[in-house]
């Protein structure tokens, strides 16, 4: 059995052999074990997950479900996934074996989810819960799909959260004119709301923009990437989705605005961060704002309904506020659909007409 003694290190190792993808045989060594034991258990695990085998620990399958994931997904959102493993997930079924967890395993895990508060003592979100649940989920469809596992205990269970809806607050163009003018004091705070309101990108858009971004010739606007701070360092990742990247018309007076801004620049190239802040800095802005204006606070992704409560204001369809924003129509129409004027009124004098007697 290849588990040997590190006499040196006073520890044991394990050199464990498996077969690749593309038929290549391979070996594995993992080192630092306490006792024999232990070093043994983990070449188990090693080889029944190697194999897909369904006695697998939930702990070892999260492992390599993990693994396959990282690599498919952005940065971010990968990170999200395993915090969620590692602070729900695994602690709670990883001693137990992908098998042998059931639909009831599951509501009993949901009923103590349930349970628990945050660190405010409050319980969690209908809408955390069900992205908890998800993820779990979704690691089961996994096994379902690539390890043979004969169903999904997760869907069986039912979710016990549901998708809410965040209260959507906005500014009219008067409280944001007060707004800006109480933070004016500040070149990059005033510019960069100025931006966030008259173009409705994401925060972490606005984050990402160089001077290579901006065509004030044809006045339009590049969004092609996204900013993030990730485990203490910045990261620029592509936008949240496809329908992301697009090119945006920019007004006359807002290209003016971001020409007077660059001016400010001692040196400024073509793949510079125009607005190196950090979302906490626009937060504390926003908070600043308000205060001295007197105007409600919101959310700073509250700017992005602002704006396009401002475009159905102006009457413009779904299709075209969505081409503007980076979403889907039905998303506009969906999330929107109150503030659009109602044609119901409408629909009936025509159907009135339509009637024959």
């Amino acid at each position: 059995m290849p588990v040997f003694k590190d006499n040196l290190r006073g520890t044991w190792y394990v050199m464990a052999r498996y077969t690749a993808y593309n038929g290549e045989h391979k070996q594995k060594c993992k080192r630092g074990f306490i006792t024999k034991r232990e070093a043994m258990a983990w070449e188990r695990e090693f080889l029944l997950a190697d194999s897909g085998n369904l006695n697998m620990l939930f702990k070892t399958f999260a492992e390599e479900y993990l693994n396959e994931m990282k690599p498919r997904l952005k940065l971010n959102t990968f990170l999200t996934k395993k915090a969620i493993f590692n602070r729900y997930l695994i602690p709670n079924f990883g001693m137990r074996k992908l098998s042998e967890i059931t639909p009831k395993d599951i509501r009993e895990w949901q009923n103590n989810m349930l349970s628990l508060k945050d660190e405010n003592g409050k319980p969690f979100s209908s809408c955390y819960l069900k992205t908890i649940h998800n993820q779990l989920s979704a690691a089961f469809n996994y096994a379902v799909k690539f390890y043979g596992l004969p169903r999904n205990p997760a869907a069986l269970a039912g979710n016990m959260g549901k998708e809410g809806k965040t209260e959507m607050k906005f500014w009219t163009q008067e409280e944001y004119r007060k707004f800006s003018y109480a933070i004016m004091d500040k070149p990059a705070s005033y510019y960069a709301f100025e931006v966030l309101y008259w173009t409705g990108i994401r925060e972490g858009e606005l984050l990402a923009l160089t001077p290579g971004d901006f065509d004030f010739e044809a006045k339009t606007l590049r969004i092609n990437k996204s900013y993030q701070k990730l485990n203490g360092k910045d990261v620029i990742t592509s936008p949240k989705t496809v329908k992301s990247n697009r090119i945006i018309k920019i007004s006359d007076f807002l290209c003016e605005e971001i020409k007077d801004y660059m001016s400010m620049f001692y040196q400024l190239d073509d793949e510079t961060r125009l607005f190196s802040v950090t979302k906490h800095f626009l937060l504390k802005e926003m908070i600043r704002g308000c205060k001295i204006s007197g105007v409600k606070r919101i959310r700073i992704h509250d700017l992005r309904h602002s704006h396009i409560s401002l475009l159905i204001d102006m009457g413009f369809s779904p299709v075209a506020i969505a081409e503007r924003v980076g979403h889907e129509s039905i998303h506009i129409t969906y999330r929107y659909a109150h503030l659009f004027p109602t044609v119901q009124d409408q629909m009936a004098d025509k159907l009135n007409e339509t009637k024959r007697y």
